[in-house]
């Protein structure tokens, strides 16, 4: 267990107690909270992602239908450090637009996995409505515990039947936890935890989503954040856009990539 997943946990409950806030609460907060990691540009680590221009994909694959985001090289990832259940190596790739509502829900060729020692080569996308995201390296991670929404903590923990008052506790437990967090550089992408979304939960959606489907494709598990791409400022369309992918536990433990949901938002 990292000093990140036990001293947060401290100074939220000593922030909290400070002001007050119920105990019980509290500790449910910490409970929902799920590890993750964080990649940045800069720095001079190993290449953990690289982002934007042509992806590098296996020879005879079908091409994706959206642009190429970014790759991850799994195995440069600090072992169990986003909490979810990912290869260990290979590479995972991630394609998106930048449509808000476009391709909305499941996406069967949104994430791709390449197991290592593939055989792949540059491929362009060809995509006329879109030249490729700005090329980028991402070499500075970090990982820490990622916390729910406000308002989604709320209705997990209260149903659809929540209060104002209840709303407003679980805002000021969301500022007393980004009060105890310390300062971090701005990330491009986010590898598991919890969505940091400028609208709506994209993890609740998949899963109402879900639910509706489940007769035909049996009960479902909980649902996960994947990942999250913030674009780039050379992404006019959208007003800080994000794209997250969000897959079930046990489709992402089965490496099912063709199940992922994706949804894209602008603040």
């Amino acid at each position: 267990m990292s000093d990140e997943t036990v001293d947060r946990p401290n100074r939220f409950r000593a922030e909290a107690a400070a002001q007050g806030l119920p105990p019980e609460e509290v500790e449910e907060w910490i409970r929902t909270a799920r590890p993750a990691v964080y990649l940045a540009e800069g720095g001079d680590g190993p290449l953990v992602a690289r982002a934007g221009g042509d992806p590098l994909l296996p020879h005879g694959v079908p091409k994706p239908s959206d642009p190429f985001v970014a790759s991850v090289d799994l195995a440069a990832l600090p072992p169990g450090a986003t909490g979810l259940p990912l290869p260990t190596d290979g590479h995972l790739l991630f394609f998106a637009g930048a449509d808000v509502g476009g391709s909305e829900g499941r996406v069967p060729d949104a994430v791709m996995y390449v197991p290592a020692g593939t055989p792949t080569a540059p491929s362009p996308l060809d995509h006329a409505w879109r030249k490729p995201y700005r090329p980028r390296e991402l070499r500075t991670v970090w990982h820490q515990l990622s916390a729910p929404m406000p308002e989604s903590f709320a209705l997990d923990r209260w149903g659809d039947l929540a209060d104002d008052e209840q709303f407003e506790l679980a805002e000021e437990l969301g500022d007393a936890w980004a009060h105890v967090g310390g300062h971090r550089p701005g990330w491009a992408l986010q590898i598991g935890g919890h969505p940091m979304s400028p609208q709506n939960d994209p993890v609740h959606y998949a899963r109402d989503a879900g639910e509706a489907g489940d007769a035909a494709e049996g009960e479902g598990d909980d649902w996960l954040l994947l990942a999250t791409w913030r674009y780039g400022d050379e992404v006019t369309e959208l007003d800080s856009g994000v794209a997250h992918w969000v897959i079930r536990h046990r489709d992402l433990a089965a490496r099912r990539f063709d199940r992922v949901h994706r949804y894209i938002e602008m603040a």
